[in-house]
């Protein structure tokens, strides 16, 4: 009789990508680096497990917002005091922030738990096209090829 297979923690094999963010839509990189942060890809896929990839993104400042995302789309975070709600639009985040932009989107796909916390961590985003992780020699992926 066989059994469904289960990973480990401590079987779990980590990989380092890199994703270039340059004119592909928000949306679509978000919802490929957010399988690929929880191991949807992998066949030793558990959900209870963290066997994701270290997933770098580059570019994030050319992300593509299609249609009239840029000034329609609305962020809004609050201080905690009375009154203190603020609201910025997506043109306006991808200017200022763009590697927050990504986060957030990525951030929303992930689990609302421990577990998505932990996956959250192995999400590095940068604006430029350099980036601090060439000693891990990640692999470079087209978007286009995993959609």
């Amino acid at each position: 009789m066989r059994t469904t297979y289960m990973a480990k923690p401590n079987e779990v094999e980590r990989n380092w990508v890199v994703l270039d963010a340059t004119d592909v839509p928000l949306g679509r990189i978000s919802a490929v680096a957010a399988s690929m942060l929880r191991g949807k890809n992998k066949p030793t896929f558990t959900p209870n497990v963290d066997t994701g990839d270290q997933v770098i993104i580059i570019n994030t400042d050319k992300v593509k917002l299609t249609g009239k995302k840029a000034s329609d789309k609305k962020y809004y975070r609050h201080s905690g005091y009375p009154g203190g709600i603020y609201e910025t639009s997506a043109g306006e985040m991808r200017a200022q922030r763009p590697d927050r932009l990504l986060e957030t989107s990525i951030k929303g796909m992930l689990p609302k738990s421990k577990l998505g916390r932990k996956q959250f961590k192995h999400l590095h985003v940068y604006a430029g096209s350099e980036h601090p992780h060439a000693a891990q020699q990640p692999k470079e992926l087209d978007i286009n090829e995993l959609i």
